[in-house]
């Protein structure tokens, strides 16, 4: 089933515009307001569009702005850090080709911000970054040659990772 959307919390509407929007290249697309005037709550809603599927339809990253509506003062942004998990844990992957990687690594050496991560997987390349809200991104190109074999990795899930380790000290 094709993505219609993805769906964050950020504290700094202009800070994650301007990340998503002019170093990632996704622009902006729609942006919608919700008030409710009786408790003095509202929430903001934008959209940015990551490319259409395979059908054509846009699909997009999401934030919320909140103000009012439940979320606690102390409240974090970030989707790993926040629950005791290293950054790179939870994060959004990017489809992506080398072109557009050497773009956004252009982009963002331009503004000052280096990759967290820069990896070849043997089966994907990607680079990483972290958004204003804490949030990892990743741009990953899939591996040439690289072929899913659902069997395998059906045994894998329930394998010891420990059975055929080289113990190190």
């Amino acid at each position: 089933m094709p993505l219609h959307h993805v769906a964050y919390v950020t504290k700094d509407c202009e800070a994650t515009r301007h990340f998503y929007e002019d170093l990632m290249g996704f622009p902006l697309q729609y942006t919608e307001t919700t008030v409710h005037p009786e408790t003095g709550s509202w929430i903001r809603h934008m959209f940015f569009s990551i490319g259409p599927d395979e059908a054509g339809k846009e699909e997009a990253i999401a934030f919320f702005e909140v103000h009012n509506v439940g979320e606690k003062p102390d409240y974090t942004t970030d989707l790993s850090d926040g629950v005791g998990l290293p950054v790179w844990v939870n994060h959004v992957a990017f489809r992506a080709t080398a072109e557009m990687q050497d773009g956004l690594r252009a982009r963002m050496d331009a503004a000052g911000i280096k990759p967290l991560m820069d990896m070849d997987h043997g089966w994907c390349h990607s680079l990483y970054y972290v958004d204003p809200n804490g949030i990892m991104v990743e741009f990953c190109r899939d591996t040439p040659g690289f072929t899913p074999d659902p069997a395998e990795a059906r045994r894998l899930l329930t394998a010891d990772p420990l059975a055929n380790a080289v113990k190190t000290r």
